[in-house]
């Protein structure tokens, strides 16, 4: 079982930034592709960005590419999202989860474990 708290989530204005933090607990990080999705009122869930185990492969988003930077360091068995010109479009529940197979980083079914989720919002 791997158990995953996210944080950093608030309010912020457009054109402002966030980082996101995903603290895993329970097993050690580095044996799971890590991604973020997000979810706004009414939207389904959307595929923001995921990390290989080591760090070398990242994927993107379209709506966030250029603008988000997915990160992790496996020795604090946390995972990064930071989030840049922001913008009203962006607001959503932020959910952090982690993959055992890391054979599709962008499919949400394909993870199994998921945080709580933090709320971003920003303003315009």
């Amino acid at each position: 079982q791997v158990q995953l708290v996210e944080s950093g989530g608030g309010l912020v204005q457009a054109g402002g930034s966030l980082r996101l933090s995903c603290a895993a607990s329970g097993r050690t990080l580095n044996n799971y592709l890590m991604g973020w999705f997000r979810q706004a009122p009414g939207a389904e869930r959307e595929f923001v960005a995921a990390i290989s185990r080591s760090g070398v492969n990242t994927y993107y988003g379209d709506s966030v590419k250029g603008r988000f930077t997915i990160s992790r360091d496996n020795a604090k068995n946390t995972g990064y999202l930071q989030m840049n010109s922001l913008k009203p479009e962006d607001t959503a529940v932020y959910y952090c989860a982690a993959d055992r197979s890391g054979s599709r980083p962008t499919r949400g079914v394909s993870y199994d474990y998921w945080g709580q989720g933090t709320q971003v919002t920003v303003s315009s």
